[in-house]
């Protein structure tokens, strides 16, 4: 039902762009004005048809927010740097929720509509095809986070007692500031949270100043400045304990905890530092300035890979967790997929640097982890669920882990040691901050190797069965 509404939505907005493209519109030439019209409802992934916006990309987020938890509002200017991918008379943005009170393009007023998640902003005159430009909303009210009820549990800005914890994993940055919400378009992003004061605000990137306290109020300013997806930004709020520094490879590393771990403090800090050198030497070049992680006082169930800040929710993690969210900085941060149905080149890498990293403290193998999963029965689940075509419906599937790894496992079985990992550095270098496919990864192996892989990955990724070895 909704995304009948939104649809309806999209269409009347596309006949009252294509009627908006009138002798009025002097900024324009009149072949311009004929052949502008409205961006697309969705960046084009089948499986989340309405995810993102088409029509223009996405180079930077200047976000100003300010949040107060008592009361649960959020104040917010989004400032939006982008380029048009067509001649475009109105565009969308994700926007969940708020009430937006002022919307400009390149400085001048612009008018706007709101449908379902889809902000509507219609530009004073069209934008040509190529051309940069700039948008500003601004926008107030009480955050909502996504409930989903298959398996995605509760996501985006997620108000708690002292602050908000902001996992976004697959969709939920619309739940606090407007944009392309989808992993294909990545940008840079500035932060400037103004909390009250003894609140910390955590967000992607460094900061880059001191806090600021005035008038009973906090201000902290981040900046990201590598390419990231959406659904990676966080600005979680709250009590913290912190301990900052180097790894001992030169690494800026930040860790913090809500008081209640505060016992973790150091583990979590000496962890994220060693395992972060470690995946240097194994994946190549860290693609980040800094690293770390954030343990919160919420019972999310799960952790989150946010870049350069992995967020663990309501738990001490261990050091195969914290092995698999910072494995991610390369897989799914650094390297992100094009369509969600390609999530297992994020999570089956993860998951098989889990089994990695206890091979190299000497705690089991990637043999062993491989062994204990293929001695699960013909009629096990993990094999009903070919894990290279994600499902939209059960995104984060067991399989989309655990038989994406023994892809891998099975892979380097094939190629051999060398081949194998001299294969997954340069799968990093030659992708780093950009995004990617299966297609590629199967490409790029068959002609480091000079093998034809087609009949394994067919097997392991895509045969509703369990292959045969």
């Amino acid at each position: 039902m909704r995304s009948t509404k939104r649809q309806a939505a999209v269409l009347l907005a596309t006949l009252m762009g294509a009627l908006a493209c009138g002798p009025s519109d002097g900024a324009a030439r009149p072949a311009e004005r004929l052949s502008a019209q409205a961006g697309a409802p969705g960046i084009g992934d089948a499986d989340f048809p309405l995810d993102g916006n088409g029509g223009y990309d996405v180079s930077h987020y200047a976000l100003k927010l300010g949040y107060t938890p008592a009361g649960r509002r959020l104040d917010g200017v989004a400032t939006i740097q982008a380029t048009a991918k067509q001649s475009l008379t109105r565009f969308n943005l994700d926007l969940k929720g708020f009430k937006v009170s002022e919307v400009s393009v390149d400085g001048a007023a612009a008018t706007f509509s709101r449908a379902g998640h889809e902000l509507t902003v219609a530009p004073a005159a069209p934008l040509r095809q190529g051309s940069a430009f700039t948008v500003k909303v601004a926008y107030a009210g009480v955050p909502q986070p996504v409930v989903d009820s298959s398996n995605l549990g509760r996501y985006g800005f997620i108000p708690t007692p002292d602050g908000a914890f902001v996992a976004c994993e697959p969709n939920g940055a619309r739940t606090w500031f407007p944009g392309n919400d989808h992993p294909a378009d990545k940008a840079t992003f500035d932060f400037e949270i103004t909390v009250p004061k003894g609140v910390t605000a955590l967000a992607n990137g460094e900061l880059t100043g001191k806090p600021r306290t005035s008038g009973g109020k906090t201000t902290f300013t981040w900046r990201e400045a590598h390419p990231m997806t959406t659904y990676l930004a966080t600005a979680t709020v709250g009590k913290f304990r912190l301990r900052q520094g180097t790894t001992p490879g030169g690494i800026r590393n930040l860790a913090a905890v809500d008081p209640k771990f505060a016992g973790s403090l150091d583990k979590l800090y000496k962890l994220s530092a060693e395992i972060t050198d470690h995946w240097g030497t194994v994946f190549g070049r860290y693609p980040f300035s800094s690293t770390g992680g954030v343990v919160d006082d919420f019972s999310a169930g799960y952790a989150l890979e946010n870049q350069t800040k992995p967020l663990y929710g309501g738990f001490e993690p261990g050091a195969d967790i914290i092995a698999h969210e910072l494995a991610h900085q390369w897989f799914g941060n650094s390297l992100s997929i094009k369509r969600w149905k390609d999530l297992w080149l994020n999570e089956g890498f993860a998951t098989y640097a889990e089994w990695l990293w206890a091979e190299h403290k000497g705690t089991g193998t990637a043999d062993a982890s491989f062994k204990s999963f293929y001695e699960r029965p013909a009629n096990d689940s993990i094999w009903a669920y070919p894990p290279g075509r994600a499902r939209p419906d059960d995104l984060f599937n067991e399989s989309v882990y655990s038989r994406g790894a023994m892809t891998l496992h099975a892979l380097r079985g094939a190629i051999g040691d060398e081949t194998f990992f001299e294969l997954l550095k340069t799968w990093t270098s030659e992708h780093q901050y950009g995004s990617v496919t299966t297609e590629q990864f199967v490409a790029l192996a068959e002609r480091m190797s000079g093998k034809q892989l087609d009949a394994l990955f067919d097997a392991w990724l895509f045969q509703p069965k369990r292959p045969t070895l």
